[in-house]
């Protein structure tokens, strides 16, 4: 019970780290000081999927399901309604480069906007 407790919180760690990578420069257009955490997050987003790499989370949440006894992502209200959200069924290299390239224009047009207020306010 306590492994896929714990299974369960990385999960939800992943969907806001997710959700951060995709939504969190609206979060600096509120506070600028966020700046510093979000672009570090959005440029490891953006490696992973253009990569290809494999989150960290992903294998330790599989191991932490492991140690409890379970084979994988099955069962629950977290599983059922997060995990394909997270690790979609038919993920191909290609939908992981346009998933990449979503991201990078998203946040790419947020911080365009941070930076013409910022030398709007600035001139």
């Amino acid at each position: 019970m306590f492994y896929f407790a714990l299974a369960d919180a990385i999960l939800i760690l992943h969907l806001a780290f997710i959700l951060f990578v995709v939504l969190g420069g609206f979060l600096v257009l509120w506070r600028r000081w966020l700046i510093r955490l979000h672009l570090p997050v959005v440029v490891w987003g953006v490696l992973i999927e253009f990569a290809g790499w494999i989150c960290p989370l992903t294998p330790l949440e599989n191991w932490l399901r492991m140690q409890g006894g379970d084979r994988g992502f099955s069962g629950g209200f977290i599983n059922h309604y997060l995990v394909s959200l997270i690790y979609p069924e038919g993920l191909t290299r290609e939908l992981q480069w346009l998933l990449g390239a979503l991201v990078l224009a998203i946040n790419a047009g947020i911080y365009f906007r941070v930076w013409r207020a910022r030398t709007r306010s600035g001139a």
